[in-house]
């Protein structure tokens, strides 16, 4: 009984458990860079000061305007963090079960040590994680650099690792043996080493990451490298645009035939695209990866998501994921429809009721109700 009750809770962590992010949907919305509202300046995790006051505004209800709420210490130190807890109820053979998970823990922190250095840490302590990162905004043009650990800057930085553009469902939602059900980027990815950014005239960006990846999955001998590039016009002030790139190439520890440990140089390139129309936006990327599920194979990564903001606080999402280990092969590939809302009742408060709908070859009940909560600052 205990293997099992220890078996449906990994299957629940991988189906709902997530890693967060900035939201891309609302930087596409507003016209701005996840980096305008965030510390991290390839965006995601810590809110800036200007971060804070939006998330403080985008509820239904917000505080009393006299109640005082900071996310400073002091002048130049700063904290934050992101708690998250969910209901699910999934299908299997046998039923439907049911159960209360924790998610992420995840706390904080940042100190300007300089006008143009700050250090900014991270611990999650669902996942035992640590990063921490020092930049620099010291290159001409107002460019970066950044080093430590952190996850490197690659595609759609979607808040939900689940999305086989990232991390995919960590291979326990279907029997698939070794087979890879998603890209590397999982809860526990991230990368040791340097990064460089430059932002152009607001509306092109470039980051270069190169480092060792500390990711359980991958055991990397030879440096990892990435890059984004992305262009984000305003067509008007109702109308806008986000256009990007991005590629990877690294070390893949793998099994082959008889299950030997064998090292894939691995070719990952995509591309990424949006738009956003009044309180409508949709946003998609595809990407390839050539080697990752095993020598000479190529593997294809989709993300589809469309969203409507109905009210202030109250979004409607639809989101299609698609991932195909190897492309030669026919009826590997999974795919997968999320229908739900999301609700901001309350500032630094979302709630997430989702309806997950789960198709692959051999088809398998493991259809799943999700409902989220998610506590931040």
């Amino acid at each position: 009984m205990k293997i099992k009750a220890t078996v449906f809770g990994l299957l629940i962590v991988a189906i709902v458990s997530s890693v967060t992010l900035a939201l891309p949907r609302f930087a596409l919305r507003t016209g701005a860079k996840c980096s305008d509202c965030h510390i991290n300046p390839a965006g995601g995790e810590m809110r800036d000061v200007r971060g804070f006051n939006m998330s403080r505004k985008m509820s239904l209800v917000s505080p009393h305007e006299d109640f005082e709420m900071t996310n400073k210490l002091g002048p130049n130190i700063m904290f934050g963090f992101d708690f998250r807890g969910q209901f699910l109820a999934a299908k299997t053979s046998k039923g439907t079960k049911s159960d209360f998970l924790k998610m992420e823990g995840s706390v904080y922190g940042n100190v300007d040590i300089a006008e143009d250095i700050r250090v900014t840490s991270r611990y999650d302590f669902v996942w035992g994680i640590w990063e921490a990162f020092a930049t620099a905004y010291v290159l001409p043009g107002g460019g970066y650099i950044k080093g430590g650990s952190f996850v490197p800057n690659y595609g759609i930085k979607i808040d939900d690792h689940t999305a086989y553009t990232r991390g995919g469902d960590l291979g326990v939602i279907t029997s698939v043996g070794n087979k890879k059900q998603g890209l590397i980027f999982d809860p526990r990815y991230t990368m040791s080493g340097g990064e460089v950014g430059y932002n152009i005239a607001e509306v092109f960006s470039v980051t270069a990451s190169v480092g060792n990846s500390r990711s359980p999955q991958v055991f990397i001998a030879d440096p990892s490298y990435f890059i984004s590039i992305s262009f984000l016009p305003q067509i008007s002030e109702s109308f806008h645009l986000m256009l990007g790139a991005s590629g990877a190439n690294f070390k893949d520890s793998q099994r082959d035939a008889n299950f030997n440990a064998v090292m894939q140089n691995v070719y990952m390139y995509g591309g990424f695209a949006g738009f956003s129309i009044g309180d409508f936006s949709l946003l998609g990327e595809i990407d390839f990866a050539k080697n990752y599920s095993g020598k000479d194979s190529l593997s294809t990564a989709l993300m589809l998501e469309a969203s409507y903001r109905i009210v202030h606080g109250v979004e409607a999402v639809v989101r299609f994921d698609r991932f195909d280990p190897v492309t030669k092969i026919s009826k590997d590939e999974f795919s997968r429809v999320i229908i739900g809302f999301e609700f901001f009742p309350y500032s630094f408060i979302e709630v997430r009721p989702q309806f997950r709908v789960q198709t692959e070859h051999p088809t398998a009940k493991n259809n799943a109700f999700v409902l989220q909560m998610h506590f931040f600052y």
